[in-house]
């Protein structure tokens, strides 16, 4: 206990699964942004009846989006994979 706060580790035998649960949310993350983004379009040329200029906007809006937070949730991980699994 530090500072009145504790702290979990995990198992030796659990240490594989902390990274994989990590990562459990990324499909819907990315399912998400793509949708948002294709709703929020469609929304936008119904009221500016600009279809269907905003619903491919709104895609690749989500796209990037969703590659942008892929990679910021991946990028951690990689970088304790590659100081050799270390515990920070």
């Amino acid at each position: 206990m530090t500072n009145g706060v504790s702290f979990c580790y995990a198992s030796d035998g659990m240490k594989s699964w902390v990274p994989a649960l990590g990562l459990t949310g990324i499909g819907f993350f990315i399912a998400g942004c793509v949708i948002g983004g294709l709703l929020g379009g469609k929304w936008i040329d119904e009221k500016l009846n600009t279809e269907p200029a905003f619903l491919i906007i709104g895609l690749v809006l989500g796209i990037a989006l969703a590659f942008l937070g892929v990679y910021n949730m991946i990028k951690p991980i990689m970088e304790n994979i590659r100081k050799g699994g270390e515990d920070s």
